[in-house]
């Protein structure tokens, strides 16, 4: 592998690794990121950083933050934003690698960008129904401030430290899975 994909690969995942926490956080960053030309977006995915995605992502984020707050809202969201954070994630992580197949990229944006997407939106998830069962969903709002901090912090240091985020997302992924599989592993027994 070339030393031109190992950036915008480390890139891409942790972008596409805080979907998993917010959907409409990254993909914002990611627009004022690309009109202020912090992130180079590949050219089919200039759009990213037009006026007007940025207006929808900006909107879509405080509306996505705000509805986190309110009590069963929270948790519908939790179940709709499976995919759609999967979408933001393979969105994310394609936009930044340099592939000249679209094939080949939009195979490594979902598979990289989706699927560690995935594992961080399980996590929360799961993370949520706990803070709701043992709480009453009383707690679900300091989840909610955690995961909004997580997405944004994680997000904007893609931008400065792509190599030591990627390392972060490749061991909370890990660690999820371990967890997950463990867990199942306990439940067969």
């Amino acid at each position: 592998m070339s030393q031109d994909w190992i950036i915008p690969l480390a890139l891409g995942l942790g972008l596409s690794a805080s979907a998993g926490f917010r959907v409409f956080v990254p993909l914002l960053v990611a627009a004022v990121a690309g009109k202020t030309g912090i992130l180079p977006l590949q050219e089919s995915f200039a759009w990213m950083s037009s006026w007007p995605a940025i207006i929808c992502f900006g909107t879509a984020t405080v509306a996505e933050i705000a509805a986190y707050y309110i009590p069963l809202v929270d948790n519908f969201l939790d179940a709709i934003n499976a995919p759609l954070a999967i979408a933001g994630g393979t969105l994310l992580a394609t936009s930044v690698l340099p592939a000249d197949s679209e094939l080949v990229k939009w195979i490594i944006g979902l598979l990289m960008g989706g699927g560690s997407a995935a594992v961080i939106h399980a996590g929360t998830s799961l993370l949520r129904f706990a803070s709701t069962k043992t709480t009453a969903g009383t707690g679900n709002s300091v989840v909610a401030t955690g995961e909004h901090a997580a997405a944004l912090g994680m997000s904007v240091s893609s931008m400065f430290v792509p190599l030591l985020t990627a390392i972060l997302v490749v061991l909370l992924v890990g660690y999820l899975l371990y967890r997950f599989f463990r867990f199942t592993d306990s439940r067969k027994s």
